[in-house]
């Protein structure tokens, strides 16, 4: 076999959702902090994004979790979310991916019963506190990067549903959160086409007219994605991240549900100290208390910590051959959506 390409990975998923932890075969990306490796990936140089995250190579559920050497010392690892659509800066199902990884394979070396794992990110250093026992991470807190609502009930004139109301948040990534009542659909399986179509449309009608601006750090720039919510009766969200080209988050969304903290909090609904669970449409569960009010640029924003578990599935190592007709793969709408 002939090879011009090899990387290995450990195949994880958090409450159903795939991150695929990229262990071998990229030694880093150019940049000297982690936006500026962001932007690399995004601006300069997408192809390995491209070649990974597409058919035959990959499908639509899932992503790749990009590990590079730490730039803040403080950090023990550097970490970078591959998807279809583009290189983000964070995910929170895909940063429990990776601390499973990293502790149950031995590349950082698992401490029982709390082991800490320090994730360098564009949006700023992600702690994660593992609970371990007999050689498992079983459960996974993340202290996750300021998030802040820019906009609050924001409107987006629909000739389909009249005016959608939405959120602009920002939990790690830009969410434009969306009550699903206003589209008339429930958050359940058997719905995931429709909400997933809508929720990609109603992402790339946002942007069109919404710049979503990081005050701090402009390689945050612009709206990532549509999460629709609904509230339960016991308090919970349930949720659905919506993610292009078209398909739906199999997990609650640990920056979506850092974002629904921060929307909670700008209307008077959250206080330190109080903890919400979202729901997938699957049924997978996070956990996020918000642990302290602070600020970030010119918006209030919470400090909150996101908890939840990956599971390790398999072991992958993948390959281009210098003859395949696909190196940069392909995707199609019969499969993908949008």
């Amino acid at each position: 076999m002939q090879s011009s390409r090899t990387i290995q990975t450990v195949d994880v998923h958090c409450a159903g959702e795939v991150g695929r932890v990229i262990i071998g075969g990229v030694l880093n990306i150019p940049g000297a902090t982690m936006a500026a490796k962001l932007h690399h990936l995004n601006s300069v140089d997408d192809s390995l994004r491209r070649w990974l995250c597409s058919e035959p190579r990959s499908a639509p559920a899932g992503s790749f979790c990009l590990l590079t050497p730490a730039c803040d010392p403080a950090a023990d690892v550097g970490f970078i979310v591959l998807q279809p659509d583009q290189a983000h800066a964070m995910s929170g199902s895909n940063a429990m991916c990776a601390t499973t990884a990293l502790l149950e394979t031995g590349m950082v070396p698992m401490v029982e019963p709390v082991s800490i794992v320090t994730l360098d990110t564009a949006a700023g250093l992600v702690k994660a506190t593992a609970t371990c026992k007999d050689g498992k991470v079983v459960k996974i807190t993340l202290d996750m990067p300021a998030a802040f609502v820019t906009k609050r009930d924001a409107v987006l004139h629909t000739a389909e549903w009249g005016e959608i109301s939405y959120d602009l948040c920002f939990g790690g990534v830009f969410y434009a959160l969306v009550d699903v009542g206003q589209i008339g659909l429930a958050i359940t399986p058997d719905n995931a086409r429709q909400l997933a179509t809508i929720g990609v449309d109603l992402r790339n009608r946002i942007a069109a007219t919404e710049p979503a601006r990081h005050p701090v750090t402009p390689a945050l720039d612009g709206l990532s994605y549509v999460m629709f919510f609904a509230e339960e009766p016991d308090g919970s969200l349930r949720t659905c991240t919506t993610l292009r080209p078209g398909r739906a988050d199999r997990s609650p969304c640990g920056t979506g549900s850092n974002s629904s903290m921060a929307a909670r909090h700008a209307r008077g609904r959250a206080k330190p100290g109080d903890v919400v669970i979202s729901r997938s449409i699957i049924g997978g569960e996070f956990t996020t208390e918000l642990v302290a009010e602070t600020t970030v640029g010119p918006y209030p924003a919470t400090m909150n910590r996101v908890s939840g578990q990956g599971w390790i599935y398999g072991f992958s190592q993948i390959c281009l051959d210098p003859t395949d007709p696909f190196p940069s793969g392909f995707t199609l709408s019969d499969t993908w959506g949008g």
